[in-house]
C-alpha cells in the first residue's frame, strides 16, 4: 500500500479519516492526492496533512486508486468526468450509499475494476466498520489494496455477493444508531429515576464503550457475556426479562428489516 498513488474525489469527513489513517499507518503524503469543489477545504487538508492536492485531472491520472467520496446524487457526473482521465490498471473505491456496482460499470466502463463499500461514522474516530465487495474485474491484489485502505479506520469485510451490502447497511451502516438511542434512552431513565444528568450521560456513554471493548476484545459470542453478568435472581435479570416481555429482539430484528428494506429500495434491489 505504502507505494501506491492513492487518490480522494471529494474531501469531505469520511475522506479526510481515511487519509488521516493512511497517514497514522505510515503511507507517505506524497503518494495521497485529493480534490474538491471546495477550494478552502482543500488548501486547509493540504495544510493540515501535507497530502498532495489539485483538480480532477491531476489527481486522478496517476493514481493506482481512486475513492469516490462524492454525495451519491453526484456520482453519475463525477464518474462521467473521471472515466477519461483513469489510469489503466487502476481500481475505484466508492464509499457512496446505494450506489450499485452496475451503475459504476455503466458510468466508468465495463472493463474498470471496481470496488463497493459501506462504511459507518465511527470511521471518523478510527472505529470503524466496513464491508466491501468487488466486480470480476477486481483482481486479488486490488482487492488487498483497497481493503488495507479501509482498515485503516476500523475493520473491514469482504462480502461474497452485493445484495449483502443491503444487510450491512441495516446492521453496521444504520447500526450506530441505534447504540446511540439505546445510550439516549438509558440516560434519560436515569434522570427520571433522579441521577444527576451530566452523570447520567457520562455513565451510559462510557458503559456502552466499556461493554463494546470487552465484546471485541473475548473469546466468547456476546450471548455468553451476557450470561455472564446475569446473576440469577438479581438486578440484571430483571431488566432483562423486562426487555423480554416486551419483545426486545423481536423490535430490534423488525427494525433492521425496515432498514434492510429501504436501503434495497435506494440501490434499486427491491
Amino acid at each position: 500500500m505504502n507505494n501506491s498513488q492513492i487518490s480522494f474525489i471529494g474531501a469531505g469527513n469520511m475522506a479526510t479519516s481515511l487519509i488521516h489513517g493512511l497517514l497514522a499507518k505510515d503511507v507517505p503524503a506524497n503518494n495521497i492526492h485529493a480534490t474538491d469543489i471546495d477550494t478552502a477545504k482543500l488548501a486547509q487538508l493540504s495544510s493540515d496533512t501535507g497530502i498532495q492536492t489539485g483538480s480532477l485531472a491531476d489527481v486522478a491520472a496517476a493514481a493506482d486508486v481512486v475513492v469516490l467520496a462524492v454525495k451519491p446524487q453526484v456520482m453519475e457526473s463525477a464518474c462521467e468526468s473521471l472515466k477519461p482521465l483513469l489510469k489503466s490498471g487502476s481500481v475505484v473505491i466508492s464509499i457512496a450509499a446505494g450506489v450499485t456496482l452496475a451503475s459504476l460499470a455503466r458510468w466508468l466502463g465495463d472493463n474498470q475494476a471496481l470496488v463497493r463499500c459501506m462504511p459507518n461514522t465511527p470511521s471518523l474516530v478510527g472505529c470503524g466498520a466496513t464491508a466491501l465487495v468487488a466486480n470480476a474485474e477486481c483482481s486479488e491484489q486490488q482487492k488487498a489494496l483497497s481493503g488495507q485502505i479501509l482498515e485503516a479506520v476500523g475493520i473491514a469485510c469482504w462480502l461474497q455477493q452485493e445484495n449483502d451490502i443491503d444487510t450491512v447497511t441495516a446492521l453496521s451502516g444504520s447500526g450506530p444508531a441505534y447504540y446511540f438511542l439505546m445510550m439516549e434512552a438509558m440516560e434519560a431513565a436515569a434522570i427520571k429515576m433522579g441521577l444527576d444528568a451530566d452523570i447520567s450521560r457520562q455513565l451510559a456513554i462510557q458503559t456502552a464503550q466499556g461493554a463494546g471493548k470487552l465484546a471485541a476484545s473475548s473469546d466468547v459470542p456476546p450471548a455468553e457475556l451476557r450470561r455472564r453478568v446475569t446473576s440469577p435472581g438479581g438486578t440484571t435479570e430483571q431488566a432483562l426479562l423486562s426487555f423480554d416481555r416486551d419483545n426486545f429482539t423481536e423490535i430490534v430484528e423488525a427494525a433492521m428489516k425496515a432498514a434492510q428494506q429501504r436501503a434495497a429500495e435506494l440501490a434499486g434491489n427491491d
